[in-house]
């Protein structure tokens, strides 16, 4: 049984839900799930303070109310929470699955050596927190990070993407291949899903939310 730690923010949580009642629906499976809702205000709080111990403490209570309810994996869906993924990993009940390994293990998987990532300013100036180590990360100039925060936070706070948040990230995706030669951009904010969903685009991307829904899925036995 899956455990979520959702509401970092709704609009993902739901990508999160469709997404794995999904493909529990391609394997024949019927979905046994789990949500918890967190409080978004809280976490991001406790992010931009560095408060590490106490955004651990408040989600690993949310862990262990799933661990409570049945879920044998965990899983939080949103990239700034992992700022403390090892505390909250061994302070939970529940075994969890970690969207910056899941993203380094898809990485590695396509051979991707060089890689911008668009996301929060703090995830962007923080290498997505020191955590990608076998991978170049190639930031984007200060006016270029101040873009992308905005038009994420802006997804995140209408709890969808509009055609020019898609037209935004794309052409600065766009400007980073081709000026710094990265091989790909890394969505490191679980709404930019629903940026590019359904969409294709005319470079690489990783998602990290899919990489993370991957992970997930590889601990689901028929």
């Amino acid at each position: 049984m899956i455990g979520l730690v959702g509401g970092l923010g709704v609009a993902a949580t739901v990508h999160y839900y469709l997404t794995i009642v999904d493909r529990h629906r391609q394997r024949g499976l019927v979905p046994q799930l789990l949500i918890a809702h967190a409080d978004a205000g809280r976490v991001i709080g406790h992010v931009r303070d560095g408060n590490i111990s106490e955004l651990a403490a408040y989600l690993s209570g949310f862990t262990d109310q799933l661990a409570a309810g049945g879920a044998t994996v965990g899983a939080v869906a949103a990239v700034a929470p992992h700022l403390c993924f090892d505390e909250l990993a061994r302070r939970s009940r529940l075994p969890l699955v970690s969207i910056v390994a899941e993203t380094a293990r898809a990485l590695a998987e396509r051979r991707l050596a060089r890689v911008a990532l668009f996301g929060t300013r703090f995830v962007i100036e923080s290498d997505l927190y020191g955590q990608l180590t076998n991978v170049a990360i190639v930031r984007p100039t200060p006016p270029e990070i101040d873009l992308i925060h905005a038009t994420y936070v802006d997804v995140v706070t209408l709890g969808r993407a509009t055609d020019q948040h898609r037209a935004t990230l794309h052409r600065l995706g766009h400007t980073l291949i081709e000026r710094n030669g990265v091989d790909a951009i890394v969505l490191a904010g679980t709404e930019l899903a629903l940026v590019f969903a359904g969409t294709t685009t005319d470079f690489a991307i990783v998602d990290c939310a899919a990489a993370h829904i991957d992970g997930i899925m590889r601990h689901v036995r028929p």
